[in-house]
């Protein structure tokens, strides 16, 4: 399928759009993606995720997360010290407007969330705020037990909110994310009176696997490598 991509303005805020070529905002059939990037924010890598979407016809347009910076003009240690002023209700706001974006102006009749990292929490913490969300996929969230002064939302507790399905994926050898957190997560998902709770599970693999930069190590290849088929599988369910 031919995809077209560009860079658009949904008010204040940029944002990285992938989708079938020919696609208008006139197709009500239309499923969509809103992807909240990891650490690289809009870099070549979440690029190529919502690339590969729009080649399974999903309109998938992602959050810019540093306003401009990415892995494409910045240091991954610049961009990290970038993470302290993050503030949750700034972000869900973001994210917010680009979901009515999605919604709205780009005809999509559903919208799901998908996010890596500090994304992947980010993707919990707006399905358990709006219950338009067809669907989350949350890759290694970030979710730190303490949690930094500027993580003023607790993706634990909130997840219990979730009305949709939920895919997590977890690596055991997780140094930001410890396996009480995680454990603590899943009971959460897994209390839900609504939402079917999917779970990913690799043992070895590290932080951050689905990078392809961190493919170098066995263990986050072949974890990425099983994760994502499967990943695909449960969006071409949420898209019917």
């Amino acid at each position: 399928m031919r995809i077209e991509t560009s860079t658009v303005q949904v008010g204040e805020l940029s944002a990285y759009l992938a989708r079938p070529a020919g696609r208008g905002s006139g197709d009500t059939a239309a499923s969509g993606m809103l992807l909240l990037p990891m650490i690289t924010g809009i870099g070549e890598q979440v690029r190529v995720w919502a690339d590969e979407l729009a080649g399974r016809g999903i309109t998938a347009l992602t959050w810019d997360v540093f306003h401009g910076a990415s892995t494409d003009n910045t240091s991954r240690e610049d961009l990290g010290a970038k993470l302290g002023d993050l503030r949750d209700e700034a972000a869900l706001a973001e994210q917010t407007a680009l979901l009515d974006h999605l919604l709205g102006d780009l005809g999509c009749a559903t919208a799901g969330v998908m996010g890596w990292c500090l994304g992947g929490r980010f993707a919990l913490l707006l399905a358990a705020r709006d219950q338009r969300l067809s669907g989350v996929v949350a890759y290694h969230p970030t979710v730190r037990d303490p949690a930094p002064p500027n993580h003023d939302l607790d993706a634990v507790a909130l997840s219990t909110r979730i009305t949709a399905p939920v895919l997590v994926a977890y690596p055991s050898a997780d140094a930001v994310v410890s396996p009480e957190t995680f454990a603590r997560l899943q009971t959460a998902l897994q209390s839900r009176p609504r939402g079917a709770t999917f779970t990913q599970h690799f043992p070895g693999a590290e932080h951050g696997f689905s990078d392809s930069s961190r493919h170098g190590t066995a263990v986050n290849a072949d974890a990425f490598a099983l994760s994502w088929p499967q990943t695909l599988a449960f969006l071409d369910v949420l898209k019917g």
